[in-house]
């Protein structure tokens, strides 16, 4: 029993020191996602410490104390994403006239390419009626099911490919200077472009999905963490009322989205409300959120929900945001000098820069994507 549990605290404290590292490996940063998962463990084992072990031995309380110092640990970074925390973003409250000309809501799904019940996406599309869907994985296949959008959704951007990454944004909003690129890896593409609201004020919106650190990927986490930095860094350049939103391959409590939000100066609206944890669908005890949407200090919440399953291993998340001129201040997470230092060096290490990051609110044409 003694050996066993010491066995368990061991492990727990190597899953918790490991990650501590700024070791890209996807070994190492792919011990980032399960903070949930080695909370409840290290419940587990302090409480079987507590029970099954003579309390006058000192091997008793130290691991109790190690056990508890991981679950403390581990907790830092998921309790924000709780409604333990306060929140990040201020409710959008009754709305007015003005309000409603100056909502947006998109939608993000990741398809899962092999999944083909797209009458299970549309359906959710028709009952929600988001003003932006994006999709993720999505292949030529799902472009012909989604090309029934385009009555309703007339702005589009589209990328299908069947390599996991493909990309197709349908809007009812207008999609003005549009551009698709591949900033990091040439398969893997990012689209940029701004949507014109009711009010018609502009708003810049990104839609991301760079790949996984993973053996079946990319052996290290640089290419995801300078795809991020590199679009972060361009945000923040801005000024402009901004979203960016997609599968960025990184849980919320990581430091390298972490990264992103200093350094982009975007907002979370899961902070103080929940983790709408997006992945994986058929598996809840490996649950994380891996779909998400940052936007300006411009906005205010409406609504965030994560909708049901439609055959993929992601659920589709819809956020409704509001644009409103006294929405500011709300503050998010400022950097510091390492923070900076260290965005520079994830871009440096694929010779990246933000300025190469399409900013559609500097352009005066489209670039011929739209659709």
């Amino acid at each position: 029993m003694l050996v066993g549990l010491w066995v368990a605290v061991a492990t727990l404290l190597l899953l918790t020191l490991i990650p501590l590292s700024r070791i890209e490996a996807w070994w190492v940063r792919g011990l980032d996602f399960p903070r949930l998962q080695l909370s409840c463990l290290a419940l587990i084992v302090a409480l079987a410490v507590l029970g099954l072990l003579d309390r006058e031995q000192p091997s008793t309380w130290i691991m109790l104390t190690l056990s508890l110092a991981c679950l403390c640990y581990h907790a830092l970074w998921i309790v924000p994403y709780t409604p333990l925390h306060s929140k990040e973003v201020r409710a959008a409250g009754a709305l007015s006239e003005k309000d409603r000309a100056q909502r947006i809501a998109i939608m993000t799904a990741n398809v899962l390419t092999p999944n083909r019940n797209a009458e299970g996406l549309l359906a959710m599309v028709a009952h929600h009626r988001p003003d932006v869907l994006v999709t993720l994985e999505s292949d030529d296949w799902w472009q012909k099911q989604l090309d029934a959008l385009e009555p309703e959704y007339p702005y589009t951007i589209k990328c299908p490919q069947d390599n996991l990454y493909g990309m197709h944004v349908y809007s009812r909003y207008p999609l003005k200077n549009a551009a698709l690129q591949f900033l990091v890896e040439e398969d893997v593409p990012s689209m940029h472009a701004e949507a014109v609201l009711p009010s018609g004020r502009r708003v810049v919106l990104h839609f991301l999905h760079p790949a996984p650190p993973s053996p079946s990927e990319n052996e290290t986490s640089s290419e995801r963490d300078a795809e991020l930095v590199m679009v972060g860094r361009s945000v923040a350049k801005s000024g402009a009322p901004a979203i960016v939103t997609g599968d960025l391959n990184d849980v919320a409590w990581s430091a390298t989205t972490r990264l992103f939000r200093k350094v982009s100066g975007l907002l979370d609206p899961r902070i103080g409300r929940g983790m709408f944890n997006s992945f994986h669908a058929d598996y809840p005890f490996i649950r994380w959120p891996l779909d998400h949407l940052f936007h300006s200090d411009d906005f205010v919440l409406e609504n965030i929900q994560r909708l049901s399953s439609f055959g993929s291993d992601h659920f589709p998340v819809l956020v409704r945001l509001v644009y409103r001129e006294r929405a500011k201040p709300q503050e998010g997470i400022e950097p510091d000098t390492e923070d900076r230092q260290l965005a520079q060096e994830k871009m440096e290490d694929e010779a990246v820069s933000p300025g190469e990051v399409h900013r559609p609110e500097l352009s005066l044409l489209a670039t011929g994507v739209l659709g």
